[in-house]
């Protein structure tokens, strides 16, 4: 880093570390890690790293369910200049092998409790590949028994550069094949400060994490410690757990997904919970459902911050901040809020240029966010990059007070008998009615329309399908946004397809009706 440089994710790590000893730092399954352990417990795995050859610009990989090596081994990575990619949990070993060899992973760190046989899968195709596991195992070495050899020293940061590679972060795939995004450490220390001046974190910062360590971690280990506050982390989403969580340790933030707030709701303890120390629910990822938000503002209050981003910009492009979380309003809570001041954002037609205003476009942005490209993907980068410009491919709207709304991606856009529908619109108004708990829309093959639109939904607790329920959910569309996008049929079905990540796959849900079709959706 040169003199003039401002500090990079490193370097905020080490002086947040170095600042603070026997706060709590982070707290699973009863135990709670000081801010003295894990700068200690860093420079230890920074060394087991640095002698079995992994250092500055080595690519390290991360297998594991939620435990305080993860934050560990993540803040050890970064400060040794490694190039960090996550995998996740929920993954399938093809996706896992391809990630691996797609990165050219250099040392994968796995959970030896629940991924000792993954790894060993792994290891017999990656022979070339270091294995270091949390624990004991037969595929590689002890990692923690690898540190405990080591006397902690102090903390030095890596000679890295803005522009020099931090992290290889896969999409989700629900579009396609998983492409590796290229992150610079420039995005992370963007984003860093975006969440530090315009995120409503509480001044006495505990923040519940229920999505896993290895991904939420990376976008929240910063701003975390920087604000000296302290990471209480679930295995997994449970409703009763998170409740219990949340009461017994006086959480004050938490990070969700909307179907983790469905399921709050859906709970006997909705009602009677104690949540009064919650003082903001961040959530994003995927879209909310309006109503379910304004049920849940009416029984906690203007709690709730969204974020809006993607992978190749991720968390902090826009945001709703809980003041305009406003019943007053309830337009607003479609929306996705402003654009943040450090990044252009701009709605553009198909020929890269603005639409005019109040017209629907493409969402477009540019600024330090922005990925450098897709990993040996030269096609792909350029189509994503084009003009000078990130394509989101998000199709959105500005309303005349500057807030964005998501009007759907371009790639779920259903196009029938000529007539585009996005089905965000229409599950926004399928999502209202008091029957329904989850609604997914995609478009399927139709030898009159071309498409047609569908509607996938979950019933809540008491209700039961009927041809009088369909009748009724059909003639709500009808009234809400015209006959055109109502849908021509729907399905009662018990969960909606979901993507490792835990975000819709429509992908998945439409290739059950494709399959068999002489052409497919994209």
């Amino acid at each position: 880093m040169k003199l003039n440089d401002s500090p990079l994710l490193p370097h905020l790590i080490i002086q947040s570390l170095n600042t603070r000893n026997d706060e709590p730092c982070i707290f699973l399954s009863g135990r709670t890690a000081s801010y003295k352990e894990i700068r200690e417990r860093t420079s230890q795995m920074i060394q087991v790293l640095q002698s079995i050859g992994i250092k500055r610009g080595s690519r390290v990989a991360v297998l594991s369910k939620n435990r305080p090596e993860v934050l560990t081994n993540l803040t050890a990575s970064l400060i040794n200049g490694s190039i960090v990619t996550p995998l996740h949990p929920m993954g399938s070993f093809s996706d896992h092998s391809y990630i691996i060899n797609d990165a050219e992973i250099d040392c994968l760190v796995f959970d030896s409790d629940y991924f000792s046989d993954r790894a060993s899968e792994l290891k017999a195709l990656y022979p070339k590949v270091q294995f270091l596991g949390f624990g004991p195992n037969s595929v590689g070495l002890n990692y923690m028994a690898e540190a405990d050899k080591y006397q902690p020293l102090p903390l030095v940061a890596p000679d890295v550069q803005s522009e020099d590679l931090c992290t290889v972060v896969y999409t989700g795939g629900t579009t396609g094949r998983p492409k590796g995004v290229l992150m610079p450490h420039r995005v992370w220390q963007a984003m860093t400060w975006i969440q530090m001046t315009e995120w409503e974190f509480p001044k006495q910062l505990r923040i519940a994490i229920a999505t896993p360590l290895s991904h939420a971690a990376m976008s929240l280990v910063a701003p975390v410690l920087m604000s000296g506050g302290a990471f209480y982390v679930m295995d997994s989403f449970n409703p009763d757990e998170f409740f219990d969580l949340v009461a017994e340790h006086k959480i004050t933030c938490t990070l969700i997904v909307p179907s983790m707030l469905y399921a709050m709701q859906s709970h006997s303890r909705y009602e009677t919970a104690d949540m009064s120390s919650m003082e903001t629910m961040i959530y994003g990822a995927s879209p909310m459902s309006p109503s379910k938000l304004a049920a849940a503002i009416k029984h906690w209050g203007q709690i709730f911050f969204q974020f809006y981003g993607q992978t190749e910009a991720p968390m902090v492009l826009a945001h709703l901040k809980k003041a305009d979380h406003d019943l007053a309003h309830p337009e607003r809570l479609s929306s996705c809020g402003k654009p943040v001041p450090w990044m252009h954002v701009a709605l553009l037609d198909e020929d890269n240029q603005p639409v005019a205003p109040g017209e629907t476009g493409e969402i477009c942005v540019r600024g330090p966010l922005s990925m450098i490209g897709y990993k040996d993907l030269e096609k792909e980068t350029a189509e994503c990059l084009r003009g000078d410009w990130l394509h989101t491919s998000d199709v959105g709207r500005f309303d005349d007070d500057g807030f964005l709304y998501i009007v759907d991606r371009t790639k779920d856009m259903v196009i029938t008998g000529g007539f585009n529908v996005y089905p965000r619109e229409v599950e926004d108004v399928l999502s209202a009615h008091h029957a329904v708990s989850m609604v997914m829309v995609i478009g399927v093959p139709d030898e009159k329309w071309g498409e047609a639109v569908k509607a996938l939904i979950v019933l809540r607790a008491g209700h039961t399908s009927s041809d009088e329920l369909t009748a009724e959910l059909k003639q709500l569309v009808k009234e809400e946004k015209g006959s055109q996008q109502a849908p021509k049929s729907i399905d009662y079905v018990d969960s909606l397809p979901l993507t490792a990540l835990g975000k819709p796959d429509k992908k998945a849900a439409r290739a059950q009706f494709w399959t068999n079709s002489d052409r497919a959706v994209s």
